[in-house]
């Protein structure tokens, strides 16, 4: 049974899967590129595998703005090329982004000589998002993986690069359109992220659960005989970071969890990130195993403990869990809601994510077959 199943503490709870600066300008930029056949332009090609060969400047976009500021396109007369193309418009000094990553970005995206349907720069927010594992348009899987961070990319994706034949109607893009982003990678989190190595320890909670291992490192958790099973969910803190605060929203984590009765329960810190492992992201949200999360400082090493409960799928009882979670990066922010129900926007849409009207960043509602 892997951790998923904390969530059935949550009678409404949706399944979540977890197996698993240099400036830029408008002065004319070279494609930076593996080689790779160029497609034909089209909704029904099959995605690329890699970044084509570079066309000519002149046929691409440029874009305006240094690293953090909001780019614009300025598109030349012709069709788009009919390949995916990778223009880097300032190289960071960082590390070189691999799959399975998870990028801290800002970003804007804008229809071939159309309109811009979604950026980050506005919303005042980075957006975080795992590449190379099919969770983001297949071009941004392939064109973001191996450009050092601090790095602004500027990327040109046909049809079966984006979304496809399907398109994204709620943003305006139709099966045919030619898509360009600006993309600048603040951050790269990968596969052994953890929490802060100088966290400050706090005193181990009385009859619980036992966490070994290293601040900074991967730990485990076991669960002595006799310790008591909670009856009712409860996180403790085991490791305060100096992080911002925790609020309600996904958060991307490491942890490693255990049954009661001493089954393994999964940990993200013992596969691949390509195969299931690395971090992954955790709801907190009002009423939910995970809702002492919020509050807690980023950096963080915390202990939760989860009653046994009933699968309401099978009706099959599973027993209590034990997890130790570092708490790494704040993913997404659920909007506050005002006495009358509207919401109130966070600012910290994801892509992959839902989105808001008329926007779609990489990943939403994107076909990943």
């Amino acid at each position: 049974m892997r951790v998923r199943a904390l969530v059935l503490a949550l009678p409404l709870a949706v399944g979540i899967l977890l197996t698993g600066c240099a400036s830029g300008g408008s002065s004319t930029p070279t494609s930076t590129s593996v080689t790779s056949t160029p497609a034909t332009l089209g909704p029904s090609v099959p995605p690329a595998t890699a970044v084509a060969a570079p066309v000519p400047a002149d046929q691409l976009p440029t874009a305006s703005g240094a690293f953090g500021e909001k780019p614009t396109l300025t598109f030349p007369a012709g069709d788009p090329p009919p390949s995916l193309q990778r223009v880097i418009l300032s190289e960071g000094t960082g590390p070189v982004t691999t799959s399975g990553d998870w990028l801290v970005t800002n970003y804007l995206g804008q229809v071939w000589g159309g309109k811009v349907f979604d950026n980050s720069y506005d919303r005042g927010s980075t957006s975080a998002f795992q590449i190379g594992v099919g969770k983001v348009v297949p071009g941004w899987d392939v064109g973001l993986v191996g450009v050092p961070v601090g790095s602004r990319v500027m990327l040109s994706l046909p049809p079966a690069d984006g979304y496809k034949a399907a398109g994204n109607p709620s943003a305006g893009i139709t099966g045919t359109d030619t898509l360009v982003f600006v993309v600048d990678i603040v951050d790269a989190i990968g596969p052994d992220a953890a929490g802060q190595k100088d966290a400050e320890v706090q005193p181990a909670p009385a009859n619980a659960p036992q966490v070994s291992g290293d601040l900074g490192s991967p730990a485990t958790v076991t669960v002595p005989a006799g310790t008591p099973e909670p009856t009712a969910p409860s996180v403790t803190v085991l490791a305060k970071g100096t992080g911002a605060p925790v609020q309600a929203g996904q958060v991307l984590v490491q942890y490693a969890a255990v049954t009661w009765t001493g089954e393994d329960a999964g940990s993200t810190w013992t596969s691949a990130s390509g195969q299931g492992g690395g971090p992954q992201e955790l709801p907190g949200a009002a009423g939910g195993p995970f809702e002492g999360m919020v509050g807690v400082p980023l950096g963080s090493r915390v202990l939760v403990q989860v009653p046994g409960q009933t699968d309401q799928s099978t009706g099959q009882q599973q027993p209590a869990i034990a997890a130790v979670i570092d708490l790494i990066y704040q993913t997404t922010v659920t909007p506050a809601t005002t006495p009358s129900g509207s919401a109130t926007p966070s600012g910290s849409e994801v892509p992959g994510s839902a989105e808001p009207s008329g926007s779609s960043a990489p990943g939403s509602a994107a076909p990943t077959g």
